[in-house]
């Protein structure tokens, strides 16, 4: 394990706390907490913490250039104001909302609209990643389970993606100019047999292409370099990791969410620790793209 630690900076009580986005234009961390419903802003330097409730679940969401967000919902891909309310709806959930939403996301270098679903059910393999852009929604990747772990290199020409239960982060060449994936590749594999059965959920890039992972039920963050080889591991006090997110005026600070155990006894708060390398700036979404 690494000496540095992460540290919890906001006591948020989330259920499940997820999708941290930092607008560098606010100088302001957004996230979610999926379960209770919540959108949540937060400005490091003032100490300022606010939240808006949602009509429904939300996976992730990405600040837009015009204005409010972009999100992946359990309904479908939404429009949101500023408070978080939906002001139009983009597409429908290709699945049944009833055992799918969407989940993790992101934009692309272009601002385009990543984002994956996850069958509830768990009944095998019907949740996909997809992207939205004017065009409407395509679908990039098939047959899984939970799609997380969005990401993308420096020169935004690899994708990393997740598929949590099946323990497996996998990397996709990317053509920014396009928005297409290929050649789907593992780029890395938990042990599924591991004590603590820590598997790939949310993740983030640093500007020397490593790639940072929240271990789901394994208490850590894992940062592999651009081969996919384990560089270090970060422990936190709680076992849910959800998602990392590089943040703060120089982009050097780590801010991590998390969710409450099974017992609900333990989690959901908010963690962050510095870091010698910056992470990479995301771009708002574009609905001209």
């Amino acid at each position: 394990m690494s000496e540095a630690r992460l540290e919890k900076v906001l006591a948020v009580g989330a259920a499940l706390g997820e999708g941290p986005v930092w607008s560098t234009g606010q100088q302001r961390l957004w996230f979610v907490d999926i379960d209770g419903k919540r959108l949540h802003s937060v400005d490091p330097a003032k100490g300022a913490h606010d939240a808006w409730d949602l009509a429904e679940n939300a996976g992730c969401i990405a600040p837009a250039r015009d204005g409010g967000f972009i999100a992946g919902m359990r309904s479908g891909i939404w429009r949101l104001d500023d408070q978080g309310r939906q002001t139009r709806k983009l597409a429908d959930n290709p699945h049944d909302p009833a055992t799918s939403r969407f989940n993790d996301g992101r934009t692309d270098p272009a601002g385009r609209f990543l984002v994956g679903t996850i069958d509830e059910a768990k009944t095998g393999g019907v949740a996909a990643l997809y992207r939205w852009d004017r065009r409407g929604l395509a679908t990039l990747s098939d047959g899984l389970m939970t799609s997380n772990g969005l990401a993308f290199s420096p020169d935004g020409r690899t994708l990393y993606h997740s598929d949590t239960p099946r323990f497996v982060i996998y990397r996709y060449d990317y053509d920014p100019a396009t928005g297409a994936a290929e050649n789907r590749r593992e780029f890395a594999r938990l042990d599924p047999d591991a004590p603590d059965r820590g598997r790939p959920d949310g993740a983030a890039t640093d500007a020397d292409g490593c790639y940072w992972s929240s271990l789901w039920d394994g208490g850590r963050l894992h940062r592999y370099d651009p081969d996919g080889r384990l560089m270090a591991a970060y422990p936190l006090p709680v076992r849910r990791p959800t998602m990392p997110c590089f943040g703060g005026p120089d982009l050097k600070t780590l801010f991590v969410t998390t969710a409450r155990n099974a017992d609900g006894q333990d989690g959901g708060d908010l963690y962050a620790m510095p870091v010698e390398t910056p992470g990479v700036a995301s771009t708002p979404f574009d609905p001209a793209v």
